[in-house]
């Protein structure tokens, strides 16, 4: 994988870069729109592009089960399945499977579950999540590992990360003695675990670095813990991890805890938080996000965001949305995914241009502080 540090902040680790991958170059930061099931719910491939996003997001758990390994092999792919030709990144299924607590068994060999769908029971191994991987052809894939929860005890996290460690180890070298199935190149990033103890995540990071796997990222974040101890994650994580390569903080998060962690060489994220609140009418704008249901925007005819230069915001009224949101017309969910995604494409671009700037800190506290005053976080 080729990723070269294009820009570097002065008063802090954040940093641009570019990652290029066969599917296209990534500049960094960026933002990840979540595709579950090779679909960002309700938008488009080309609307993605629109939108002016880099690189999507798929799940190895959920597309294991439906269509399955045979059908995505037939159509050449997820790219060619779903009509992307961009770059795609894969999770390994893992925190899908965490979050199945009674209907999963964790061993040595892998994780044992039952379907959510059907019930059925299946296997998944850190070799067979890489083989799955190769059949989806995504650019860059994660191994399985296991997320513990948040509080838990040290005993029980050591032995997790233990075990996450073993797996990634027969996970990379699985990875490396097979070869993709369409021509071409995937990568395959590391994911460190080890919760908020210091020493463990520490440990679990040198360990992941002598894999030496195309990437790394933070994971077993978000699961309940205060930010500031996520943040102090990533500060130690940063002394460890290589600067050569990305860094990816899973499944985060808010643009505050997006801002934060670019802070702290963060490179890559990605979140549900854009389209699943979108469809419950939370909107994100540049002052702070709206509940675009509530009463008071009944006649205001005025863009979501004044100024915002996008699709929704150029033709369509705070108004007529939420008109379309209460009588549950499904344009009114798409145009609100279609807000906040353009809204978190546009973070990242903009931090990307604020560190190239050598304004990116002040930058951000002033963009924060105006965001936050509406009790956003």
């Amino acid at each position: 994988m080729e990723f070269s540090v294009t820009s570097k902040d002065s008063r802090s680790a954040a940093r641009c870069g570019v990652l290029s991958t066969a599917h296209g170059s990534i500049p960094t930061p960026i933002f990840m729109p979540v595709g579950t099931r090779a679909s960002v719910k309700s938008i488009e491939p080309d609307e993605l592009k629109a939108l002016d996003a880099k690189i999507i997001l798929a799940n190895t758990y959920h597309l294991f089960l439906k269509p399955g390994n045979d059908i995505l092999f037939k159509a050449g792919g997820v790219h060619r399945f779903m009509n992307w030709d961009g770059p795609l990144l894969t999770d390994s299924g893992g925190y899908q499977v965490y979050s199945l607590t009674d209907l999963r068994k964790i061993s040595e060999e892998g994780v044992m579950f039952k379907s959510h769908l059907d019930g059925s029971k299946l296997h998944f191994t850190p070799e067979n999540v890489v083989d799955t991987q190769r059949i989806i052809g995504s650019d860059i894939m994660m191994p399985l590992d296991e997320c513990p929860p948040w509080p838990a005890e040290r005993d029980y996290v050591q032995k997790s990360g233990e075990l996450t460690l073993r797996w990634a180890d027969r996970a990379r070298k699985h990875f490396l003695s097979t070869r993709p199935h369409y021509g071409c190149e995937q990568f395959q990033f590391g994911i460190t675990q080890g919760g908020t103890f210091d020493d463990l995540r520490a440990h679990s990071s040198r360990e992941l670095v002598k894999m030496e796997f195309d990437g790394y990222a933070v994971g077993g974040m978000a699961v309940g813990e205060p930010a500031e101890q996520m943040y102090r994650m990533l500060e130690l994580s940063h002394t460890i991890l290589p600067e050569s390569k990305p860094r990816y903080l899973m499944g985060v998060g808010t643009p505050s805890n997006i801002l934060n962690a670019i802070e702290r060489g963060i490179d890559m994220f990605d979140c549900v938080i854009p389209t699943r609140e979108g469809r419950n009418g939370r909107i994100y704008t540049r002052k702070g996000a709206i509940n675009l249901r509530a009463a008071k925007y009944a006649d205001d005819f005025r863009p979501i965001d004044e100024g915002f230069d996008n699709h929704v915001c150029r033709n369509y009224s705070r108004a007529y949305i939420r008109h379309l949101l209460n009588v549950g017309e499904i344009l009114g969910l798409k145009l609100c995914t279609m807000q906040n995604l353009s809204f978190y494409l546009w973070l990242t671009r903009t931090a990307r241009e604020q560190i190239a700037a050598g304004d990116f800190t002040d930058w951000k506290e002033s963009f924060l502080m105006e965001f936050n005053s509406n009790g956003n976080k």
